[in-house]
């Protein structure tokens, strides 16, 4: 029989090494026009400094914001991503991001929801109809 303690060994890639909290992000259901700002967080869990060279939207309504400088080892940062609100229907947009991470130096972020259609006033509001010869009432 064995008996002993086991030590945790944090096993850190050497090189940089960018690792994401989440790489998907659900709008759920967005008024046109509104927020379609969210923020990815992300870790340099590697030995060195990580660089994003590229971040790229899959089209022109996504557009991404990285850092520029190097991230240090162990350090946090975001990748802003907003999409554009304007066009009604179903998200589904990704952002590529380019860095020099060892074991993964292209990942792909996803956004996904549905834009919803702003309801006028007028559509807000029913009708109101004017019956021919009727006496108005006050309350």
């Amino acid at each position: 029989m064995v008996v002993g303690s086991f030590a945790y060994v944090s096993a850190q890639v050497a090189g940089p090494q960018i690792e994401f909290e989440r790489t998907e992000h659900d709008y759920g259901q967005v008024e046109q026009g509104g927020d379609g700002t969210t923020e990815f967080v992300f870790t340099n869990t590697g030995t060195e400094p990580l660089i994003i060279s590229k971040a790229k939207g899959s089209c022109g309504c996504t557009v991404p914001e990285w850092p520029k400088e190097p991230i240090a080892p162990g350090a946090k940062n975001v990748i802003k991503v907003k999409y554009d609100t304007k066009r009604v229907g179903p998200i589904s947009k990704s952002v590529t991001i380019t860095s020099n991470s060892v074991d993964n130096s292209t990942a792909l972020l996803k956004i996904k929801g549905n834009v919803n259609a702003v309801a006028s006033e007028e559509d807000a509001m029913p009708e109101s109809k004017t019956i021919q010869g009727a006496t108005p009432v006050s309350e």
